[in-house]
């Protein structure tokens, strides 16, 4: 997988402070099968991209949090305003309304 994202185009990093509709854009940019889901391992991909020591172990804090139909993925609204409020209180993201 490393020797894939030498090849793909860089991803965009979110700036210190983010609007919610800015977060979802940025996460986005990690859905890598373009299935309209997050799974754990895109969004370990994206905490590893702000280099966040223990990225996959915070990954499944956060799906384990904001997974609530356990479906393993974040695919719906609920789950993606979970996964904003667990990255506000939580990972100390500053993401704001509007």
């Amino acid at each position: 997988m490393a020797i894939m994202s030498c090849f793909e185009l860089p991803v965009q990093q979110p700036d210190r402070d983010m609007s919610v509709q800015e977060f979802k854009v940025w996460i986005k940019q990690f859905d890598m099968d373009h299935d309209k889901r997050i799974s754990p391992e895109e969004l370990t991909e994206a905490l590893e991209s702000l280099h966040m020591w223990f990225s996959s172990w915070k990954a499944r804090r956060v799906m384990k949090d904001a997974d609530v139909d356990h479906t393993g993925f974040i695919d719906n609204k609920k789950e993606v305003e979970k996964l904003v409020k667990y990255a506000q209180q939580r990972l100390h993201m500053k993401i704001h309304q509007s």
